[in-house]
């Protein structure tokens, strides 16, 4: 029998991690939160909590160093935190701790078991989940739903990790997915992110005009083909025109006011995540031999944009 997960540690409760931990809050009482937390961002956070979609959360706050093992560690920062939050979150896990990182890119579950050990980490990403963020409130029209699992995963057949954080889901309500080919799903998210995130960032769109743009669903496209490329060579995973096809389709039932991630770091003047998409692409296109000119391009535009929120 799978062990049961009845406490939880998150790190990072920004909108993915708000939207999935009020989830759990409102739907598995007995479960323990914990946050973790330090200096000012939690003392900010004992005092005034979270809104979620108009309601106040006040969560139990843990420094790094009062940490004791979690049965689940909820990775949800940016890309460009990760090191940072893997140290504040050390003393949370311990030999039975399962680590989940609905993270944006392909690198963080590589990461994170590198730190702490592969036998602990599933993967992970978060799919349609419409957030925004404004201050110390996050807004939310679709949650969406997490796909996570093992490298591969077969009916009936699926790991301890995983029936252990399923039903952890079940419990809480997180609408999930479990995919028999966890790699090529994720590379299909980076895909789209690598399309959808960063020519909404550079062009200053919203899903309404990415999804009524020609133009802008032309850049999309290359720059997602150009990402199917590097799939392909670093990890031997064929994504083509059904896999963009459907990307355009998610696409395109968003909500035309929403923002993706990555614009809402720009238009906040935060750094953003192009290290995790661009960067990634242009280093194996670099590696392998092939061209991508787009994402290159985007790499330096909006390292430019970053460039001027210190100037």
């Amino acid at each position: 029998m799978a062990k049961a997960i009845t406490d939880v540690a998150l790190i990072g409760l920004g909108a993915v991690g708000a939207a999935y931990l009020t989830s759990v809050a409102d739907n598995f009482p007995e479960c323990r939160i914990r946050v973790i937390a330090a200096g000012e961002r939690a003392e900010r956070l004992r005092s005034g909590g979270i809104v979620y979609n108009g309601k106040r959360y006040m969560f139990d706050i843990a420094e790094p160093q009062e940490g004791t093992p979690a049965g689940l560690l909820f990775v949800s920062v940016k890309n460009g935190r990760l090191a940072e939050a893997m140290e504040q979150a050390a003393a949370f896990v311990g030999p039975e701790t399962v680590i989940i990182s609905p993270l944006n890119g392909v690198t963080s579950e590589k990461r994170l078991a590198g730190r702490f050990g592969a036998e602990k980490v599933v993967y992970s990403y978060a799919i349609k989940l419409d957030a925004t963020r404004r201050g110390s409130e996050t807004v939310c029209g679709n949650e969406g739903w997490i796909v996570f699992g093992d490298a591969r995963n077969e009916p009936g057949r699926l790991s301890d990790n995983v029936l252990a954080v399923e039903e952890f889901f079940k419990r809480s309500r997180i609408e999930y997915e479990i995919p028999e080919d966890m790699i090529k799903s994720l590379w299909k998210k980076f895909m789209m992110n690598c399309g959808l995130n960063q020519t909404s960032a550079v062009l200053g769109f919203n899903y309404g005009l990415m999804q009524r743009s020609k133009e802008a669903r032309s850049l999309m496209r290359s720059a997602m083909e150009e990402a199917a490329a590097a799939a392909r060579a670093a990890a031997g995973v064929e994504l083509g025109e059904a896999e963009i096809d459907e990307i355009f389709r998610t696409m395109d039932m968003l909500s035309p006011d929403g923002k993706t991630s990555m614009l809402q770091d720009v238009d906040a003047r935060r750094v953003t995540e192009v290290d995790a998409f661009a960067e990634t692409v242009a280093a194996i296109a670099h590696e392998h031999g092939f061209a991508a000119p787009v994402n290159e391009l985007y790499l330096r535009l909006i390292r430019a944009r970053e460039e001027s929120f210190r100037l």
